[in-house]
């Protein structure tokens, strides 16, 4: 068994919960990036995306700008059936830098780009990834049984970018797609692929993330993938090198060959992972990740240097070994999670798309 460690909890300021829209609340939110001073939500369930130029202060709060439907109340898949250039099915992840921003529009396989920050509700992207125009939606441009290539998408359910270089995680085909640049124009190619030898296999590769959900570059160049089917999270110290090489270190398995739920035990460790979706370095140095099944966050001090390393602190539950959602409740609590999905930093703040409870779980940190 790993020796647990003594300081589990993370030392938090203050927690807020916030659920969206009074007259039409979040629903299984999946992603969530840090726009400025305020946040982005992928309010997955009800296929739309909401924007808050600030950071509400109470539990309920209208949203500056819908994308996806026409309103804050519209919910339908691609707003009615209607595939176009502002509409959405089941968005996941988002990237922001306060001018651009980037959603991963997963169930229509394909991620949109707006070139400055949207300020109206419905506001079209100016381009799309991943389909030849704004009105395609199938995996892979032809159907499930196509092969990939450098300008096609099946469930990309993550992405990133510097404001610069955009990486997606093309889940659906095994694969991290890097672009050097954020595309101008539509059914742009990407240049580089991770996790496959080219640009047209979709192999199950071990060696590399088996299903990659998210993706996260440090300001150092570091790259984390976070690989859900595995039960792990990849770290690369230099981003470039995960074209030609495995990764260096794993979180959640004592090697690149283990793939077990908890490392098959019972209950969760310092160490393990269950379906985890999600991994963000922080400015200080250190790591958090969601480790969604086990309905908590884990934080890591500094990137480890060892595979298997257990990490320093969580939130969400009392010690590492419970695992349970809400600990062990029917009912959600204000220091609980089920199932969280995603979480972004901004300075000394920390958001989390508590996507069973369906809220946001907003955390300031202690230095």
């Amino acid at each position: 068994m790993t020796e647990q460690k003594t300081d589990i909890t993370y030392p938090l300021k203050a927690r807020r919960l916030f659920y969206g829209p009074e007259n039409s609340p979040l629903l299984a939110p999946r992603g969530i990036c840090a726009v400025g001073e305020g946040f982005a939500v992928s309010d997955t369930g009800q296929n739309r995306v909401f924007i808050w130029r600030q950071i509400p202060e109470n539990e309920y709060a209208a949203p500056d700008v819908t994308l996806g439907q026409l309103s804050a109340e519209g919910t339908g898949r691609n707003a009615g059936d209607q595939l176009s250039a502002s509409s959405l099915q089941y968005p996941s992840g988002l990237w922001s830098d306060g001018k651009k921003l980037i959603v991963a529009d997963a169930w229509n396989h394909r991620v949109l780009i707006w070139h400055t920050l949207p300020t109206q509700d419905g506001q079209a992207a100016d381009v799309v990834v991943g389909q030849p125009d704004f009105h395609s939606n199938q995996p892979n441009i032809k159907g499930v049984n196509t092969s990939p290539t450098a300008s096609s998408l099946y469930w990309p359910y993550g992405l990133y970018s510097d404001s610069e270089k955009l990486w997606i995680a093309d889940t659906g085909n095994r694969r991290v797609l890097y672009f050097d640049h954020i595309p101008t124009e539509s059914f742009a190619p990407a240049q580089q692929v991770c996790g496959q030898e080219n640009f047209s296999q979709k192999e199950y590769n071990p060696d590399f993330a088996i299903w990659p959900y998210s993706v996260h570059i440090s300001r150092g160049g570091a790259m984390l993938v976070t690989d859900t089917a595995y039960y792990r999270v990849l770290c690369w110290h230099d981003a470039r090198q995960a074209f030609s090489q495995t990764a260096d270190i794993v979180l959640g398995q004592k090697d690149l060959v283990s793939n077990g739920q908890n490392q098959h035990m019972f209950f969760p460790r310092a160490n393990t992972l269950n379906w985890c979706y999600d991994a963000r370095f922080d400015e200080q140095g250190g790591l958090w990740v969601a480790d969604t099944g086990n309905s908590r966050l884990l934080y890591w001090r500094q990137v480890p240097t060892q595979h298997n390393a257990p990490a320093d602190a969580l939130l969400g539950q009392d010690h590492f070994e419970q695992g349970s959602e809400n600990k062990n409740s029917i009912d959600s609590k204000p220091d609980s999670f089920y199932w969280p999905f995603s979480i972004t930093l901004a300075s000394d703040t920390l958001l989390a798309a508590d996507t069973g409870n369906h809220r946001i779980v907003i955390h300031q940190l202690k230095s």
